[in-house]
């Protein structure tokens, strides 16, 4: 079979926890579609589940089955697309069921052989429990390291979140801080800056990146009073990626480097442990963040928020953070496209 034109592809968004609040922010991203400008995407998820989540929510969503993506992209300017996905058992708000584990995982799964099979542009995905899924048997730390494994890839997954004016990449990610200084090496530096300048490039229509990279310690270590790991580990990574050609500057002092001035110097912050990534993101652009998963070969986006169990159900869930994703990958999508044809 001939796969479609890239251009009329939709985007595959994926169930994410159930019990959460991904029915709800899909529900209302598709209600919001002609005002937010949105590309067509199709869900992987049970059609009953969200049917009757649109009643409860008292939101005119019609949802409608379909048997392809091609089917879905079609119809969705009339009635939100679903690819059916069977739940282990009935939803509850709020609260995981290790029984619908499967059917979150076989959703990811789909999502990507859709992508991968020339079927749908890219993949975003609504937000996982992960305590739920391991008791299922999910085996990953998340869903970046997950997509990366679906993906064939040897090497470390690269996350990058973006907001407003703001790209950030953690070089360590789902380890505790103790850990994330241990696992801090030079060449997983060297390996978060290529990615991130290649993608840049390729994904987002840069056509010089400009990195900037954080220290570790106060003051990026105040020339090792505070430290030595920008001395032994950051900068020489810092001289490797200018060798590469890359326009890199840092170590920077990672209290001064988000402020709205010095965001205008970089496209990307290479941060070196999650928490002082994800700290300025969220602070810049709480409701409007995307995770992105560099390096795949596909587009991966995902909402920068968690499942959100104490509000799922209610109504109160905010749908911005999936509208950019849908957006970003649909941008993503096209600068691929305009790169590969160049």
């Amino acid at each position: 079979m001939t796969a479609a034109p890239p251009d009329s592809l939709p985007l595959a968004l994926t169930m994410g926890e159930p019990a959460g609040v991904g029915g709800d922010i899909t529900l209302k991203a598709w209600a919001a579609r002609r005002e937010a400008a949105l590309p067509p995407f199709v869900v992987l998820d049970d059609p009953a589940r969200l049917a009757a989540l649109a009643v409860s929510l008292g939101l005119a969503v019609p949802v409608q089955t379909v048997s392809s993506p091609q089917e879905g992209a079609a119809l969705f300017v009339r009635a939100l697309p679903v690819l059916p996905v069977a739940l282990g058992n009935p939803v509850a708000a709020g609260r995981p069921d290790p029984a619908n584990g499967a059917a979150v995982i076989a959703s990811i799964d789909r999502a990507v052989a859709l992508v991968q099979g020339g079927q749908a542009a890219a993949v975003v995905t609504n937000p996982i429990q992960k305590s739920s899924l391991y008791a299922a048997g999910f085996r990953h730390p998340g869903h970046t390291e997950y997509l990366a494994h679906l993906a064939g890839l040897t090497d470390e997954p690269i996350m990058m979140l973006a907001a407003a004016d703001l790209r950030v990449v953690p070089v360590t990610i789902h380890v505790s801080v103790r850990d994330a200084v241990n696992q801090l090496t030079t060449e997983a530096i060297i390996h978060a800056g290529r990615v991130t300048a290649a993608s840049l490039t390729r994904d987002f229509g840069i056509e010089r990146p400009r990195l900037a990279v954080a220290g570790l310690n106060p003051h990026a270590g105040e020339g090792g009073a505070m430290g030595r790991e920008e001395i032994d580990i950051i900068e020489p990574a810092i001289a490797v990626l200018r060798a590469d050609g890359i326009d890199v500057s840092g170590p920077r002092p990672p209290d001064t480097m988000f402020h709205a001035a010095a965001r205008r110097g970089y496209d990307a912050a290479l941060c070196m442990y999650h928490d002082q990534a994800l700290i300025p993101v969220k602070t810049v652009d709480f409701d409007g963040g995307v995770n992105i998963t560099l390096g795949l070969p596909f587009v991966r986006t995902s909402p920068d928020h968690g499942t959100a169990l104490d509000i799922a159900g209610t109504g109160k869930a905010n749908a911005t953070s999936l509208i950019a994703a849908l957006k970003t990958a649909d941008h993503m999508t096209r600068n691929r496209q305009r790169t590969s044809a160049s």
